[in-house]
Protein backbone atom coordinates (compact mmCIF):
# COMPACT_ATOMS: atom_id res chain seq x y z
CA UNK A 1 0.00 0.00 0.00
CA UNK A 2 1.38 3.56 -0.98
CA UNK A 3 2.09 5.82 1.85
CA UNK A 4 0.82 9.06 2.03
CA UNK A 5 2.41 11.89 0.60
CA UNK A 6 4.37 13.83 3.20
CA UNK A 7 3.39 17.29 2.95
CA UNK A 8 5.85 18.85 5.40
CA UNK A 9 8.81 17.15 3.91
CA UNK A 10 7.56 18.06 0.16
CA UNK A 11 7.05 21.37 0.56
CA UNK A 12 10.25 21.81 2.13
CA UNK A 13 12.16 20.16 -1.07
CA UNK A 14 10.42 22.19 -3.19
CA UNK A 15 11.84 25.11 -1.28
CA UNK A 16 15.36 23.76 -1.14
CA UNK A 17 14.99 23.00 -4.96
CA UNK A 18 14.03 26.83 -5.36
CA UNK A 19 16.67 28.07 -3.23
CA UNK A 20 19.65 26.14 -5.14
CA UNK A 21 18.13 27.39 -8.22
CA UNK A 22 18.23 30.95 -7.30
CA UNK A 23 21.72 30.47 -5.71
CA UNK A 24 22.84 28.94 -8.96
CA UNK A 25 21.75 31.60 -10.62
CA UNK A 26 23.03 34.61 -8.67
CA UNK A 27 26.54 32.71 -8.82
CA UNK A 28 27.02 32.02 -12.25
CA UNK A 29 24.78 35.48 -13.63
CA UNK A 30 25.05 37.67 -11.16
CA UNK A 31 22.18 39.69 -9.22
CA UNK A 32 21.27 43.64 -9.24
CA UNK A 33 18.94 44.85 -6.72
CA UNK A 34 18.76 48.43 -6.09
CA UNK A 35 21.68 49.87 -5.25
CA UNK A 36 23.17 46.30 -4.85
CA UNK A 37 24.74 44.43 -6.89
CA UNK A 38 26.03 40.54 -6.60
CA UNK A 39 28.51 39.94 -9.30
CA UNK A 40 28.85 36.69 -11.22
CA UNK A 41 31.40 33.99 -9.33
CA UNK A 42 33.57 34.50 -12.79
CA UNK A 43 34.20 38.02 -11.93
CA UNK A 44 35.69 36.84 -8.78
CA UNK A 45 38.01 34.04 -9.76
CA UNK A 46 41.46 34.79 -10.16
CA UNK A 47 43.20 33.28 -13.47
CA UNK A 48 45.99 32.61 -14.41
CA UNK A 49 48.62 33.75 -17.17
CA UNK A 50 47.01 30.73 -19.46
CA UNK A 51 43.78 32.21 -18.81
CA UNK A 52 44.41 35.88 -19.46
CA UNK A 53 47.55 36.28 -20.94
CA UNK A 54 50.35 38.07 -20.04
CA UNK A 55 54.16 36.84 -19.75
CA UNK A 56 56.56 34.00 -18.04
CA UNK A 57 60.02 34.45 -17.85
CA UNK A 58 63.02 31.94 -16.59
CA UNK A 59 65.71 33.89 -14.40
CA UNK A 60 69.42 32.19 -14.79
CA UNK A 61 71.01 32.87 -11.56
CA UNK A 62 74.55 33.36 -11.20
CA UNK A 63 76.99 33.93 -8.68
CA UNK A 64 78.11 37.69 -7.76
CA UNK A 65 81.00 36.44 -5.58
CA UNK A 66 82.95 33.52 -4.36
CA UNK A 67 80.08 31.65 -2.16
CA UNK A 68 78.01 30.39 -5.27
CA UNK A 69 74.51 29.90 -5.78
CA UNK A 70 73.26 28.73 -2.30
CA UNK A 71 69.49 27.85 -1.58
CA UNK A 72 69.39 30.84 1.02
CA UNK A 73 70.51 33.50 -1.71
CA UNK A 74 67.98 31.72 -4.04
CA UNK A 75 64.63 32.37 -1.50
CA UNK A 76 66.27 35.35 -0.58
CA UNK A 77 66.01 36.52 -4.24
CA UNK A 78 62.88 35.16 -4.88
CA UNK A 79 61.16 37.69 -2.20
CA UNK A 80 62.59 40.39 -3.32
CA UNK A 81 61.69 39.88 -7.37
CA UNK A 82 58.52 39.29 -5.30
CA UNK A 83 58.48 42.33 -3.59
CA UNK A 84 59.56 44.45 -6.72
CA UNK A 85 57.04 42.74 -8.94
CA UNK A 86 54.39 43.52 -6.42
CA UNK A 87 55.75 47.68 -6.39
CA UNK A 88 54.07 47.74 -9.72
CA UNK A 89 50.87 47.14 -9.26
CA UNK A 90 50.90 44.00 -11.08
CA UNK A 91 48.38 41.26 -9.43
CA UNK A 92 48.39 37.32 -8.99
CA UNK A 93 51.98 37.25 -9.99
CA UNK A 94 53.68 34.04 -9.52
CA UNK A 95 57.41 33.99 -8.69
CA UNK A 96 59.40 30.09 -7.92
CA UNK A 97 62.31 28.95 -8.12
CA UNK A 98 62.96 26.32 -10.59
CA UNK A 99 65.43 23.62 -10.01
CA UNK A 100 68.30 24.38 -7.84
CA UNK A 101 69.74 27.78 -10.18
CA UNK A 102 66.72 29.22 -12.05
CA UNK A 103 63.39 31.34 -11.17
CA UNK A 104 60.46 31.45 -12.99
CA UNK A 105 57.99 34.69 -12.82
CA UNK A 106 54.23 34.82 -14.18
CA UNK A 107 52.96 37.39 -14.49
CA UNK A 108 48.99 37.68 -15.64
CA UNK A 109 47.41 40.61 -17.39
CA UNK A 110 50.24 43.03 -17.86
CA UNK A 111 49.81 46.24 -19.55
CA UNK A 112 53.18 46.96 -20.50
CA UNK A 113 54.75 43.38 -20.80
CA UNK A 114 58.29 45.10 -22.08
CA UNK A 115 57.83 47.02 -18.76
CA UNK A 116 57.52 44.61 -16.96
CA UNK A 117 60.84 42.61 -18.39
CA UNK A 118 62.93 45.19 -17.80
CA UNK A 119 61.59 45.51 -14.10
CA UNK A 120 62.03 41.89 -13.42
CA UNK A 121 65.41 41.89 -15.24
CA UNK A 122 67.25 44.68 -14.00
CA UNK A 123 69.51 42.79 -10.98
CA UNK A 124 69.38 46.23 -9.02
CA UNK A 125 72.85 45.99 -7.84
CA UNK A 126 73.53 49.57 -5.96
CA UNK A 127 77.11 50.67 -5.16
CA UNK A 128 78.68 53.55 -4.22
CA UNK A 129 82.32 53.40 -5.41
CA UNK A 130 85.17 55.63 -3.91
CA UNK A 131 87.86 57.20 -6.36
CA UNK A 132 90.19 54.47 -5.73
CA UNK A 133 87.38 51.16 -7.11
CA UNK A 134 87.20 50.63 -3.43
CA UNK A 135 83.55 49.48 -2.77
CA UNK A 136 81.64 51.73 -0.03
CA UNK A 137 78.09 50.35 0.52
CA UNK A 138 76.22 48.33 -1.38
CA UNK A 139 71.87 48.52 -1.95
CA UNK A 140 71.01 46.38 1.22
CA UNK A 141 72.28 49.20 3.35
CA UNK A 142 69.56 51.21 2.09
CA UNK A 143 66.23 50.91 3.61
CA UNK A 144 64.01 53.38 1.84
CA UNK A 145 64.25 55.21 -1.61
CA UNK A 146 61.77 57.71 -2.90
CA UNK A 147 61.46 59.98 -6.49
CA UNK A 148 61.02 63.48 -5.65
CA UNK A 149 61.80 66.83 -7.16
CA UNK A 150 63.70 69.08 -6.51
CA UNK A 151 65.48 72.11 -7.76
CA UNK A 152 68.74 72.28 -9.27
CA UNK A 153 71.86 74.50 -8.64
CA UNK A 154 70.63 76.70 -11.93
CA UNK A 155 66.98 76.96 -9.91
CA UNK A 156 64.89 74.70 -12.40
CA UNK A 157 63.32 71.61 -11.02
CA UNK A 158 64.79 67.98 -11.60
CA UNK A 159 63.49 64.38 -11.00
CA UNK A 160 65.77 62.99 -8.35
CA UNK A 161 66.05 59.82 -6.43
CA UNK A 162 66.53 59.86 -2.17
CA UNK A 163 68.35 57.39 -0.37
CA UNK A 164 67.93 56.82 3.53
CA UNK A 165 70.69 54.45 4.93
CA UNK A 166 70.18 52.01 7.96
CA UNK A 167 72.66 52.60 10.86
CA UNK A 168 75.65 50.59 9.52
CA UNK A 169 75.17 52.10 6.07
CA UNK A 170 75.13 55.83 7.44
CA UNK A 171 78.31 55.37 9.10
CA UNK A 172 79.73 53.82 6.06
CA UNK A 173 78.40 56.55 4.27
CA UNK A 174 79.72 59.43 6.66
CA UNK A 175 83.24 57.68 6.70
CA UNK A 176 83.31 57.96 2.81
CA UNK A 177 82.33 61.32 2.24
CA UNK A 178 84.95 62.39 5.16
CA UNK A 179 87.77 60.60 3.42
CA UNK A 180 86.81 61.50 0.20
CA UNK A 181 86.20 65.31 0.80
CA UNK A 182 86.12 67.15 -2.70
CA UNK A 183 86.34 63.85 -4.44
CA UNK A 184 83.70 62.37 -6.77
CA UNK A 185 81.95 59.49 -4.97
CA UNK A 186 80.40 56.95 -8.58
CA UNK A 187 77.29 55.69 -7.54
CA UNK A 188 76.27 52.55 -9.84
CA UNK A 189 73.58 50.30 -10.69
CA UNK A 190 74.28 46.99 -11.97
CA UNK A 191 78.19 48.08 -12.94
CA UNK A 192 76.79 51.71 -14.72
CA UNK A 193 77.70 54.69 -13.41
CA UNK A 194 74.23 56.62 -13.37
CA UNK A 195 75.84 59.67 -10.72
CA UNK A 196 79.10 60.73 -9.91
CA UNK A 197 78.62 63.75 -7.04
CA UNK A 198 81.25 65.75 -5.96
CA UNK A 199 81.70 65.32 -2.41
CA UNK A 200 81.49 68.72 -0.71
CA UNK A 201 80.44 67.87 3.28
CA UNK A 202 80.64 65.44 4.84
CA UNK A 203 77.60 63.59 5.00
CA UNK A 204 76.70 62.45 8.58
CA UNK A 205 72.96 62.02 8.43
CA UNK A 206 72.29 58.74 6.91
CA UNK A 207 70.92 60.21 3.37
CA UNK A 208 72.06 60.63 -0.11
CA UNK A 209 70.31 62.04 -3.16
CA UNK A 210 71.22 60.75 -6.95
CA UNK A 211 70.61 63.28 -9.57
CA UNK A 212 71.05 62.70 -13.52
CA UNK A 213 67.40 61.36 -14.34
CA UNK A 214 66.09 62.26 -17.22
CA UNK A 215 62.21 62.26 -15.86
CA UNK A 216 60.03 61.53 -12.74
CA UNK A 217 58.83 58.19 -14.36
CA UNK A 218 62.57 57.27 -14.52
CA UNK A 219 63.17 58.36 -10.71
CA UNK A 220 60.59 56.36 -9.87
CA UNK A 221 61.45 52.85 -11.91
CA UNK A 222 64.93 53.51 -10.41
CA UNK A 223 63.27 54.04 -6.38
CA UNK A 224 61.13 51.01 -7.04
CA UNK A 225 63.71 48.77 -8.13
CA UNK A 226 65.93 49.63 -4.77
CA UNK A 227 62.80 49.66 -2.39
CA UNK A 228 63.14 46.16 -4.22
CA UNK A 229 66.07 45.05 -2.56
CA UNK A 230 69.56 44.45 -3.94
CA UNK A 231 69.48 40.82 -5.30
CA UNK A 232 71.73 38.29 -3.68
CA UNK A 233 72.78 36.80 -7.31
CA UNK A 234 72.80 38.39 -10.92
CA UNK A 235 69.77 36.85 -13.05
CA UNK A 236 69.61 37.10 -17.13
CA UNK A 237 66.43 35.76 -18.90
CA UNK A 238 66.83 32.37 -20.89
CA UNK A 239 63.34 31.86 -21.58
CA UNK A 240 60.39 34.21 -22.44
CA UNK A 241 57.12 33.78 -23.08
CA UNK A 242 54.24 35.92 -24.31
CA UNK A 243 50.73 34.86 -24.22
CA UNK A 244 48.04 37.44 -25.80
CA UNK A 245 45.22 37.88 -24.34
CA UNK A 246 43.14 36.78 -26.48
CA UNK A 247 44.87 33.83 -26.45
CA UNK A 248 44.27 33.00 -23.47
CA UNK A 249 40.62 33.56 -23.47
CA UNK A 250 40.16 31.40 -26.30
CA UNK A 251 41.83 28.91 -23.55
CA UNK A 252 39.36 30.00 -20.98
CA UNK A 253 36.42 29.75 -23.04
CA UNK A 254 37.37 26.46 -24.48
CA UNK A 255 37.84 25.09 -21.33
CA UNK A 256 34.80 26.23 -19.55
CA UNK A 257 32.65 24.59 -22.79
CA UNK A 258 34.93 21.48 -22.23
CA UNK A 259 34.23 21.20 -18.23
CA UNK A 260 30.29 21.83 -19.17
CA UNK A 261 29.85 19.19 -21.68
CA UNK A 262 31.92 16.61 -19.54
CA UNK A 263 29.65 18.18 -15.81
CA UNK A 264 26.11 17.77 -18.39
CA UNK A 265 27.58 14.06 -19.63
CA UNK A 266 27.91 12.90 -15.83
CA UNK A 267 24.61 14.50 -14.73
CA UNK A 268 23.26 12.51 -17.39
CA UNK A 269 24.39 9.18 -16.51
CA UNK A 270 23.90 9.50 -13.26
CA UNK A 271 20.13 10.50 -13.43
CA UNK A 272 19.79 7.73 -16.76
CA UNK A 273 21.65 4.80 -14.72
CA UNK A 274 20.30 5.25 -11.07
CA UNK A 275 16.82 7.09 -12.09
CA UNK A 276 15.43 9.02 -8.76
CA UNK A 277 18.99 8.33 -6.68
CA UNK A 278 20.82 9.65 -9.72
CA UNK A 279 18.64 12.66 -9.46
CA UNK A 280 19.45 13.46 -6.00
CA UNK A 281 22.83 12.72 -6.73
CA UNK A 282 22.84 15.49 -9.44
CA UNK A 283 21.44 18.10 -6.63
CA UNK A 284 24.38 17.48 -4.68
CA UNK A 285 26.82 17.53 -7.51
CA UNK A 286 25.97 20.79 -8.20
CA UNK A 287 25.84 21.58 -4.69
CA UNK A 288 29.54 20.84 -5.17
CA UNK A 289 30.09 22.67 -7.82
CA UNK A 290 28.94 25.76 -6.45
CA UNK A 291 30.92 25.52 -2.65
CA UNK A 292 34.29 24.48 -4.35
CA UNK A 293 34.02 27.59 -6.41
CA UNK A 294 32.92 29.77 -3.49
CA UNK A 295 36.08 28.35 -1.52
CA UNK A 296 38.27 29.14 -4.63
CA UNK A 297 37.32 32.96 -4.30
CA UNK A 298 37.56 33.30 -0.61
CA UNK A 299 41.22 31.13 -0.52
CA UNK A 300 42.30 33.36 -3.24
CA UNK A 301 43.36 30.50 -5.46
CA UNK A 302 44.51 31.39 -8.59
CA UNK A 303 42.36 29.35 -11.99
CA UNK A 304 44.90 27.64 -14.61
CA UNK A 305 44.17 25.23 -17.32
CA UNK A 306 45.89 22.06 -15.11
CA UNK A 307 43.53 23.67 -12.23
CA UNK A 308 40.43 23.34 -14.41
CA UNK A 309 41.83 19.75 -15.00
CA UNK A 310 41.47 19.32 -11.08
CA UNK A 311 38.16 20.60 -10.86
CA UNK A 312 37.11 18.54 -13.17
CA UNK A 313 38.72 15.44 -11.83
CA UNK A 314 37.19 16.44 -8.70
CA UNK A 315 34.19 16.04 -9.91
CA UNK A 316 34.36 12.72 -11.20
CA UNK A 317 35.56 12.09 -7.54
CA UNK A 318 32.45 13.03 -6.41
CA UNK A 319 30.38 10.78 -8.24
CA UNK A 320 32.47 7.88 -8.09
CA UNK A 321 31.43 8.65 -4.46
CA UNK A 322 27.90 8.66 -5.22
CA UNK A 323 28.45 5.10 -7.24
CA UNK A 324 29.96 3.71 -4.25
CA UNK A 325 27.22 4.58 -1.96
CA UNK A 326 24.37 3.97 -4.56
CA UNK A 327 25.73 0.02 -5.48
CA UNK A 328 25.69 -0.70 -1.31
CA UNK A 329 22.09 0.16 -1.44
CA UNK A 330 21.15 -1.72 -4.43
CA UNK A 331 23.01 -4.62 -2.43
CA UNK A 332 21.03 -4.11 0.96
CA UNK A 333 17.87 -3.62 -1.26
CA UNK A 334 18.15 -6.74 -2.99
CA UNK A 335 18.78 -8.74 0.33
CA UNK A 336 14.96 -7.83 1.43
CA UNK A 337 15.71 -4.92 3.59
CA UNK A 338 12.84 -1.64 3.18
CA UNK A 339 14.54 1.56 1.49
CA UNK A 340 14.87 3.25 4.25
CA UNK A 341 17.26 0.40 5.73
CA UNK A 342 18.99 -0.03 2.89
CA UNK A 343 19.99 3.45 2.66
CA UNK A 344 20.58 3.41 6.01
CA UNK A 345 23.15 0.45 5.37
CA UNK A 346 24.14 1.45 2.27
CA UNK A 347 25.63 4.72 3.51
CA UNK A 348 27.23 2.99 6.26
CA UNK A 349 29.07 0.08 4.45
CA UNK A 350 30.03 2.46 1.48
CA UNK A 351 31.82 4.49 4.07
CA UNK A 352 34.76 3.08 4.73
CA UNK A 353 36.05 2.78 0.88
CA UNK A 354 34.91 6.49 0.05
CA UNK A 355 37.36 7.59 2.88
CA UNK A 356 40.34 5.44 1.58
CA UNK A 357 39.80 6.21 -2.01
CA UNK A 358 39.76 10.10 -1.55
CA UNK A 359 42.80 9.95 1.30
CA UNK A 360 44.80 8.13 -1.13
CA UNK A 361 44.31 11.16 -3.78
CA UNK A 362 44.31 13.68 -0.85
CA UNK A 363 47.82 12.26 -0.45
CA UNK A 364 48.97 12.34 -3.65
CA UNK A 365 47.42 16.21 -4.13
CA UNK A 366 49.44 17.06 -1.04
CA UNK A 367 52.84 15.49 -2.33
CA UNK A 368 52.19 17.84 -5.71
CA UNK A 369 51.26 20.53 -3.89
CA UNK A 370 54.85 20.84 -1.97
CA UNK A 371 56.82 19.09 -4.58
CA UNK A 372 56.01 20.80 -7.20
CA UNK A 373 55.65 24.39 -8.50
CA UNK A 374 53.97 26.46 -11.05
CA UNK A 375 50.98 24.87 -12.48
CA UNK A 376 51.36 21.86 -10.80
CA UNK A 377 50.55 23.87 -7.33
CA UNK A 378 47.36 24.67 -9.46
CA UNK A 379 45.99 21.33 -10.32
CA UNK A 380 47.08 20.10 -6.42
CA UNK A 381 45.10 23.14 -4.77
CA UNK A 382 42.04 22.77 -7.13
CA UNK A 383 42.14 18.64 -6.50
CA UNK A 384 42.61 18.74 -3.05
CA UNK A 385 39.52 21.34 -2.32
CA UNK A 386 37.78 19.45 -4.75
CA UNK A 387 38.24 16.45 -2.91
CA UNK A 388 37.35 17.58 0.66
CA UNK A 389 34.17 19.50 -0.85
CA UNK A 390 32.92 16.21 -2.51
CA UNK A 391 33.65 14.17 1.17
CA UNK A 392 30.96 16.74 2.29
CA UNK A 393 28.45 16.71 -0.31
CA UNK A 394 29.20 12.79 -1.01
CA UNK A 395 28.42 11.77 2.82
CA UNK A 396 26.80 14.36 4.51
CA UNK A 397 24.39 16.03 1.43
CA UNK A 398 23.66 12.82 -0.54
CA UNK A 399 22.29 11.21 2.40
CA UNK A 400 20.42 14.43 3.93
CA UNK A 401 18.62 14.56 0.40
CA UNK A 402 17.72 10.80 -0.14
CA UNK A 403 16.15 10.97 3.44
CA UNK A 404 14.48 14.11 2.44
CA UNK A 405 13.10 12.59 -1.07
CA UNK A 406 12.19 9.39 0.54
CA UNK A 407 10.44 11.06 3.34
CA UNK A 408 8.00 12.98 0.97
CA UNK A 409 6.46 9.69 -0.22
CA UNK A 410 6.04 10.99 -3.60
CA UNK A 411 7.56 8.10 -4.74
CA UNK A 412 7.00 4.75 -3.08
CA UNK A 413 8.30 2.12 -6.26
CA UNK A 414 11.63 0.72 -5.57
CA UNK A 415 12.16 1.29 -9.81
CA UNK A 416 12.16 5.06 -8.99
CA UNK A 417 15.39 4.69 -7.02
CA UNK A 418 16.47 2.32 -9.42
CA UNK A 419 17.07 -0.40 -6.89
Amino acid sequence: MKEKVNAKKTITLVIFIAILAFCGYTLFHGLSVGIYDIGKIGDHVHYGLDLTGGVNVVLQAEATDDSGITSEKMDSTVAAIKKRVDSMGVSEAQVSKQGEDRIRVSIPSVQDQQQALDMIGKTAQLEFVGPDGEVILTGKDVVDSKAVQQKSSSGLAEAVVTLKFNDEGTQLFADATQKYLNQQISIKLDEEVISSPKVNVAITNGEAVIEGMADMEEAGNLAELIRGGALPVKLSPIEVTTIGPTLGQDSLNQSLIAGAIGIAAVLLFMLVMYRGLGFIADLALIIYIMLDLILMVFANVTLTLPGIAGIILSVGMAVDANVIIFERIKDESRSGKSINAAIDAGFKRAMGTIIDSNVTTLIAGFVLFFMGSGSVQGFAVTLILGIIVSLLTAVIITKHLTKLVIGTHLFGSGKFYGI
